[in-house]
């Protein structure tokens, strides 16, 4: 309940009070850094929060560790809320002592994830938690975003690969740590196994990653838990290889820098938007834009320009 409050309070403190919340965030940073981060994509249909409850139940069950969710849903165009409900679709960690499960909208943000997904995360490592999921929207957005944020990236896929390879991009495939082919089960084993096999395949023609790891494929069912620790165990195999070779501490060092990045442009935004007269402006320019009578490029150079010579 703390920890709900206090994400909540930083995120809607970033908007209105920036500083507030930039401090609150600042003295978590030391208590922050040791939990393992992993993010979760997929597309929908595949059995995500499933997977995650099934997988978090392993977690604090048979680990006797903790676990924080992040999932992300899709948000509507009209009301900006969530389309679905991902704590009411994973019950049992919901309700689970060692696991704090937050849905929230994305509200059209690209990248899959939420806006405030990082500080978020921050504060769930603050709190103590030992592991922290991010899930992904997973609806053909850019997946960098989630990428840049955590140490591992699971890649979520139903069984029959055929026109479904074919589909997949080759980006998602170079961001993968781990593609695991799910609901493994009944009828559906035989497919899953040749998934797995099309999958391997098409692994080969990619280069190695420059950190040394080599991705991997397996088959799971989050339905009756199979392979669902072989799964954690590949998670931790990839942490201790980077940790050996110098990667982990390199890839941290990137993500801190990705968040510098944007949070700059946000902040630029913000500036602008700052500003009553340059504000004014942008609202007129996006009916200009809207109507045809003005170029996009044309009228951020205008913003920019407007607002430069108000400083």
């Amino acid at each position: 309940m703390v920890l709900a409050r206090a994400i909540t309070l930083v995120e809607s403190h970033l908007d209105s009070d920036a500083e507030l919340a930039s401090r609150v965030i600042e003295r978590c940073l030391p208590r922050t850094g040791q939990a393992r981060r992993a993010g979760i994509t997929g597309s929908p249909g595949v059995g995500k929060s499933t997977f995650i409850e099934t997988l978090g139940t392993h977690l604090t069950t048979d680990r006797q560790e903790t676990v924080a969710v992040l999932s992300v849903d899709p948000s509507s165009a009209i009301s900006g809320g969530s389309v679905l409900g991902d704590k009411t679709r994973m019950e049992r960690l919901a309700t689970d002592p060692r696991a704090f499960v937050r849905p929230s909208p994305s509200r059209g943000h690209l990248g899959g994830v939420a806006r405030r997904t990082r500080e978020a995360m921050l504060l769930c490592e603050a709190a103590g938690y030992q592991n922290v999921l991010v899930e992904t929207v997973g609806v053909g957005q850019s997946e960098t975003s989630v990428r840049s944020m955590v140490d591992f990236f699971l890649l979520l896929i139903l069984p029959g690969a055929g026109d479904e390879l074919q589909g997949i991009k080759r980006g998602i495939f170079e961001m993968s740590d781990l593609i695991a082919v799910n609901k493994a089960d009944g009828d559906n084993r035989q497919r899953a196994d040749r998934a797995r096999q099309e999958y391997e395949s098409a692994l080969h023609l990619f280069r190695a990653g420059a950190d040394g790891w080599v991705p991997r494929v397996v088959t799971c069912s989050a339905l009756n838990r199979d392979s669902i620790a072989e799964v954690w165990q590949i998670v931790l195999q990839h942490r201790a290889q980077l940790e050996a070779n110098g990667w982990f501490e390199r890839r941290r060092r990137e993500q801190a820098l990705e968040w510098m990045k944007e949070a700059l442009l946000y902040e630029i935004e913000e500036e602008l938007r700052r500003d009553v007269v340059v504000d004014e402006r942008f609202a007129a320019s996006r009916c200009e834009v809207a109507e045809g009578r003005l170029s996009p490029f044309l009228a951020a150079r205008e913003l920019l320009a407007l607002f430069r010579r108000r400083q």
